[in-house]
């Protein structure tokens, strides 16, 4: 077979048909890029034939001018009729061009009314898939839960005790001192505005009520979802990348078993303790502004504190830690699992394990909420 002949394009108006021969290759980009802008204006618009039987050669470049030129008679790549090119060039400019069109900005391709439409449907679809993958993982792990319970599941005590120490002991410092600094924060604005009222002591129910009801649980819940969680995501997700899971698979092991229930165990133990330990740094945050600022003594703070808190605003904190374990755990150990494979995507499932963990701990928090104000407790 003799060399390839040089590109040549020829426009039949009258016909709808572009003709095509030589060389289409990187090769002859410069000679291919100045006939194709040459016979632009020759290309009558509307649904157009290609004609290659006398292509030679063809790749990525060549058909990436084809298509260009066929897409701006403003007819879709699929609208169009291609003949005589062979089936592996066919294919090339078939994947040419809907690699093309996917990246040309979606606006020229349809109405701004159609596009919001279409990203409203699309978005509500993945919603819902999300929705039903996430659903059908928790009665996975409900049932290995279950398992385990009735002796049918073996305990991992070793790896329980190892991610207890990894999410509890760890996590003591940057719980106890976030928590003890909304404290403060919380009795700061508090003072400043029952100042105006004359009321400034009852910054004491303020900081109690609200640490020990929700921000104590709802501030150690969020750290950990965002420490723990994509932990969670992240030491899966780099299994899964690494072929781990398919090893485990093999050896017939069960990976919910062994990756997720210890993880899902250790978070159901430790984050009530977190919890209880940010109650009481919010609380002493509380105090200490309280006695900077409001001249109150200790021994003030706490007889009010005794005498006007209830027993029953710490119960609803501390019934919302399991609750929220529970969700960070599954939603880190889920988005772990479901990495494909590269780094690339072992980076996009931590990040949207965080992201989903927090949304989900306060979704439930505001429902927890109507639901105790609902009940009076």
């Amino acid at each position: 077979m003799g060399e390839p002949r040089a590109p040549e394009l020829a426009v039949d108006g009258e016909r709808s048909r572009v003709t095509a021969a030589g060389a289409w290759t990187l090769a002859h980009a410069s000679m291919l890029h100045g006939l194709v802008q040459a016979r632009r204006d020759e290309v009558p618009d509307g649904t157009l034939v290609l004609d290659g039987a006398g292509v030679q050669a063809l790749d990525t470049a060549g058909a990436l001018l084809l298509v260009d030129l066929l897409a701006s008679r403003g007819a879709s790549f699929d609208g169009h009729r291609i003949e005589g090119l062979d089936a592996a060039d066919g294919a090339l400019l078939r994947l040419v061009a809907e690699h093309t069109e996917a990246s040309r900005p979606v606006a020229e391709r349809r109405g701004s009314v159609a596009l919001l439409l279409e990203r409203m449907g699309a978005a509500l679809v993945e919603t819902w898939g999300l929705a039903v993958q996430f659903l059908g993982f928790v009665g996975l792990v409900l049932a290995s839960l279950a398992g385990l319970l009735v002796g049918r599941r073996r305990l991992r005590f070793t790896s329980t005790v190892f991610h207890m120490e990894q999410i509890g002991l760890d996590a003591v410092p940057i719980v106890a001192l976030l928590t003890f600094l909304v404290g403060a924060v919380v009795a700061f604005v508090g003072a400043t505005a029952l100042r105006d009222l004359g009321a400034e002591v009852f910054t004491v129910e303020l900081v109690s009520i609200s640490f020990l009801r929700e921000f104590g649980v709802l501030l150690t819940a969020i750290l950990l979802a965002g420490r723990s969680g994509s932990a969670f995501a992240a030491q899966i997700g780099s299994m899964k990348s690494r072929e781990e899971l398919d090893a485990i698979q093999a050896l017939g092991l069960d990976a919910v078993e062994l990756l997720v229930l210890p993880r899902l165990l250790a978070l159901l133990v430790m984050l009530p303790i977190l919890s209880f330990l940010g109650m009481l740094s919010g609380i002493f945050g509380g105090a200490l502004v309280a006695v900077v600022a409001l001249d109150l003594t200790p021994a003030m703070f706490l007889s009010r504190l005794h005498e006007m808190t209830d027993l029953r605003h710490f119960l609803v904190g501390m019934v919302k830690a399991p609750v929220f374990a529970f969700l960070v755990a599954t939603v880190g150990c889920l988005e772990g699992f479901k990495v494909e494979g590269s780094a690339e995507s072992v980076g996009r499932h931590t990040t949207s394990s965080v992201v989903q963990a927090i949304f989900l701990v306060i979704l439930f928090d505001a429902l927890f909420a109507m639901c105790f104000m609902e009940l009076d407790v």
